[in-house]
């Protein structure tokens, strides 16, 4: 049993083959000639493209201000997650155009637009950010009907007589 090898080096040196250290993958930050940061976020049927930059904290969605656009509080709660999340509130700039679906998924949409463009601005949010489900596209959408059904699976009603 002497001839047996133990470790990955003993292999490597008997195969003469170099070991190869694995590196963590260091992420730069993706910023435009003006210093913004450019990501498109999805959800249901909506899709936005999202621009942060560095400023007051002003949001702007299709032109109009997000109190307009989103006058649910609870939409605009939504809005804000990322930036609590990565502890960044009222430090970047955004501006948003959205098409499709309904205001929830639009609303859906641009959050994980700003999250993808928080990360993409500065790498060291990423893990807050992921941690937190915001980088993760939500893929769920609506079922197709069929046939034969009512909707995607009620039936018609039965009537027995």
């Amino acid at each position: 049993m002497a001839d047996q090898i133990n470790t990955l080096e003993e292999l490597s040196a008997v195969a003469g083959v170099e070991t190869v250290a694995e590196e963590a993958v260091v992420r730069e930050p993706v910023r435009d000639e003006l210093g913004r940061s450019y990501a498109t976020g999805k959800r249901k049927d909506a899709v936005a493209r999202v621009w942060i930059k560095p400023g007051s904290g002003k949001v702007t969605v299709n032109g109009k201000d997000q109190d307009v656009y989103f006058a649910r509080p609870v939409l605009q709660l939504i809005l804000r997650q990322p930036f609590q999340v990565a502890g960044v509130e009222g430090e970047f700039d955004v501006v948003a155009t959205v098409k499709g679906g309904g205001l929830t998924g639009q609303a859906g949409a641009v959050k994980h637009g700003i999250s993808k463009a928080l990360q993409l601005y500065d790498p060291s949010l990423r893990p807050a950010l992921k941690a937190a489900g915001f980088l993760t596209r939500d893929s769920r959408v609506v079922e197709r009907k069929k046939y034969g059904k009512r909707k995607a699976r009620r039936s018609f009603q039965f009537s027995k007589r």
